[in-house]
């Protein structure tokens, strides 16, 4: 990205404000970084080990698969996912409360003894499938935060501080070379001055 700038005190003016704001918003972007990956990194953990769960609580009940086409599926529905949100290092995030649920009244004479722990089955599944999505989520929002972030770090890094440093460093190095100028220009007509005030008096 290439710097506009004008060889004038104004801009220089301008550029100096400019590289401030960028100095002074780099470490506190770089902690924000460090937060960010922190806690994808946690989130990812919790996830992981939530599919684990979920691996183990399918695995449990593997051996009585061919039962569930037995179960009636209107028994139970989900109602409600109860989410809270809350800001990390300035990201709204998603927080797993609970599911609410409603399941339907059976008779126990008219249908199979297990729909009752079918139900149990259903809410553990649904339970530990709906908390991983949350923080599955979760952890992608907060992955997206932080890659926007370290790109907002690497540019005022990599390119616009340096940027800002370079044109500053011309506009002075231009502006000395302008003051130096003048005060030749200036030395030269003092004393072209001198001499011709030498030779009038001479004559």
């Amino acid at each position: 990205m290439a710097i506009t700038f004008q060889y004038n005190k104004t801009s220089l003016q301008h550029l100096n404000k400019q590289l401030k704001v960028r100095t002074r918003a780099l470490p506190i972007l770089k902690n924000k970084e460090s937060a960010l990956r922190a806690e994808v990194k946690r989130a990812k953990d919790v996830a992981e080990q939530l599919e684990r769960e979920l691996a183990a609580i399918y695995e449990k009940y593997l051996d009585g698969v061919r039962l569930w086409g037995e179960f009636k599926p209107g028994l139970l529905k989900v109602t409600e996912i109860k989410t809270t949100f809350r800001k990390i290092a300035g990201v709204k995030i998603p927080e797993f409360e609970d599911v609410v649920f409603e399941s339907k009244e059976f008779l126990l004479f008219n249908n199979p003894k297990w729909f009752s722990d079918g139900i149990k089955i259903l809410r553990e599944l649904t339970l530990s499938s709906v908390k991983r999505d949350v923080f599955i989520k979760k952890m992608e929002l907060l992955d997206f935060a932080r890659k926007k972030t370290t790109q907002k770090v690497n540019l005022y890094e990599k390119v616009q501080i340096p940027g800002y440093e370079d044109a500053i460093r011309r506009i002075k190095r231009f502006l000395e070379d302008e003051e130096n100028l003048s005060k030749s220009a200036q030395k030269i007509v003092k004393t072209r001055q001198a001499a011709a005030l030498i030779e009038e008096e001479a004559a």
